[in-house]
């Protein structure tokens, strides 16, 4: 195998890991949210426990992608392909700390509270997951135009954050004795918009893969 194989070999290995990344950090967000909804402390603390599997995967990225560096010498354009990957693994492990610190709010809030969770939060879930397979479809295929759309669907879930601070504010003040609680939720919904503020790092990453730009989608 020429050197060339070789090291586009090794890329595809490490791109295989990122991807396998994402689904993990969707699987997490998908069952802290159910563990919340359904009061499953079990569930809650598995998320928790599963994060380890997460950073691994992180630190086995990072291991791949220096020692690729380091053995292979690559050109530009591979060495952001590289960088990238260090770049969007870094942002997918903290979407998995996101996912987790759901879970703990689940364990906190416990099994016996009378609070509704706040159904927004899972209409945020799908527009995080609709931004999840697009980062994912973008980051394979290295389109950059799929990457922009990701930066409106974050403005969505931003909306519908500010929405439900509002209306947990407003509980809050008429359930003084449940302020904690309600906070969990509140703290629940920005964890959510914080998964999606990672995504469009991730869409920031991509355009600089293809394009060779760095740009902030966030502001």
């Amino acid at each position: 195998m020429t050197i060339r194989k070789q090291f586009d070999f090794e890329l595809e290995k490490l791109q295989g890991k990122i991807v396998e990344m994402a689904k993990g950090s969707r699987s997490q967000l998908e069952r802290a949210v159910q563990s919340i909804y359904e009061k499953d402390l079990a569930l809650a603390t598995d998320v928790i426990e599963a994060d380890a599997k997460i950073d691994q995967l992180d630190l086995d990225i990072n291991d791949a992608a220096i020692l690729l560096i380091a053995k292979q010498q690559p050109v530009a354009s591979d060495l952001r392909r590289l960088i990238v990957a260090l770049r969007v693994s870094t942002d997918l492990e903290r979407m998995a700390d996101n996912a987790r610190n759901i879970a703990r709010s689940t364990l906190v809030l416990g099994d016996d509270h009378e609070l509704e969770i706040d159904l927004a939060l899972k209409d945020m879930c799908e527009v995080a997951y609709e931004m999840l397979d697009l980062a994912i479809e973008s980051y394979k295929n290295e389109d950059y135009k799929l990457a922009k759309q990701l930066s409106e669907l974050d403005d969505s879930i931003d909306r519908m954050f500010d929405q439900v601070l509002e209306r947990m504010l407003d509980l809050s003040a008429n359930n003084p004795q449940k302020i904690q609680h309600v906070m969990h939720i509140a703290y629940t919904a920005r964890y959510i918009e914080r998964f999606g503020d990672h995504l469009t790092n991730i869409a920031e990453s991509i355009l600089y893969l293809v394009k060779g730009e760095t740009l902030d989608l966030n502001e």
